[in-house]
């Protein structure tokens, strides 16, 4: 079987909190080859079942503030009080080795990795069936204090008013059944002309008629 190049990609999904990209994006991480995630920067304080560098890489807001002016980031953005970034070497670099990244970020990242790498760039928008089961997903967790919920509540109102910014809409009525529709548009992007730069190659040698 012959193999080409193939260039990676950036599949990004965005959702209001609850709402399911976590856990379909820790599906994929276990499911998928060649599809590998990047650790977050944040100020904000690890809760218990954290590990520092496993799942995020937690740091001061001055340490935050001068990695944003050296231009380490790929991505940046506040979220509820909190800044979070993205390392941006590990992402060029995962491309460049036809490793594609996924990211679980909000539409503010998804709009600042938009403007300097679209062509990488693959967007899915997670839909909660209803803001009724948004909340209850939210309760579920047992995780945050009810201001919290209520401030993420709010928030789910704007987040949701840019779901018309991204290439596919996915509604998570049931998990098991999103994951297998987020696959496919995986699948289907790294198939794309446009990635599988060793491919004009590949069919011009073909096209030479042997002697």
């Amino acid at each position: 079987m012959t193999v080409f190049t193939r260039r990676g990609l950036m599949l990004v999904l965005s959702s209001p909190s609850g709402a399911g990209k976590t856990t379909i994006v820790n599906d994929l991480l276990n499911s998928e080859r060649r599809l590998k995630t990047s650790v977050s920067v944040t100020t904000r304080p690890k809760r218990l079942s954290e590990i520092d560098g496993r799942d995020y890489y937690f740091v001061s807001p001055e340490e935050f503030n001068r990695r944003i002016e050296a231009g380490d980031f790929f991505e940046h953005a506040e979220v509820f009080g909190n800044m979070y970034g993205t390392p941006r070497q590990f992402v060029m670099d995962s491309l460049t080795d036809g490793d594609d990244v996924v990211f679980d970020i909000d539409w503010q990242g998804t709009q600042q990795i938009s403007q300097s790498a679209r062509d990488d760039l693959v967007t899915i928008f997670i839909l909660p069936p209803s803001l009724e089961e948004l909340e209850l997903r939210l309760r579920g967790r047992n995780q945050d204090s009810e201001d919290i919920i209520r401030s993420r509540m709010q928030e789910a109102s704007a987040e949701l008013s840019h779901w018309a910014e991204y290439n596919y809409i996915v509604v998570n009525y049931d998990l098991h059944e999103s994951v297998k529709i987020v696959k496919s548009i995986l699948e289907a992007e790294r198939y794309r002309r446009k990635r599988q730069v060793g491919l004009a190659s590949f069919v011009n040698n073909m096209r030479i008629l042997p002697h």
